[in-house]
């Protein structure tokens, strides 16, 4: 998979993430191992997709290949993880969630204007 369809797939994860985020309750307990479980089930794929996505984009980074740097390559994939986390355990303000999502989504269409 080339970085543009990654870059693609994981706008569409975010999506769902926020989706999720939007319309589902926080778990009753926290502590749940089921839905620890259930979440982590979840989650792996999009994990092993960011740290790919991330050396990817960092090795054309380097090249000069598009108009992000280094940082925000690093700082996109920890936010899209927070995202992960926050959008099932729903533990943040909508506002923050939001920021968030935002500053994501901002540097994948960055990247697809740039590819």
């Amino acid at each position: 998979m080339d970085i543009k369809e990654q870059t693609i797939e994981l706008k569409k994860q975010l999506q769902v993430l926020k989706e999720n985020y939007e319309k589902n309750n926080p778990p009753e307990n926290k502590k749940d191992k089921q839905f620890f479980m259930d979440v982590k089930r979840k989650t792996e794929p999009v994990y092993a997709m960011l740290e790919t996505w991330e050396s990817d984009v960092l090795a054309i980074v380097k090249q000069r290949k598009v108009n992000v740097h280094p940082h925000q390559v690093t700082s996109t994939r920890e936010n899209m993880e927070l995202l992960l986390m926050h959008s099932y355990y729903i533990d943040v303000k909508r506002k923050r969630y939001m920021e968030l999502n935002h500053s994501v989504l901002y540097i994948f269409d960055q990247l697809l204007s740039d590819l």
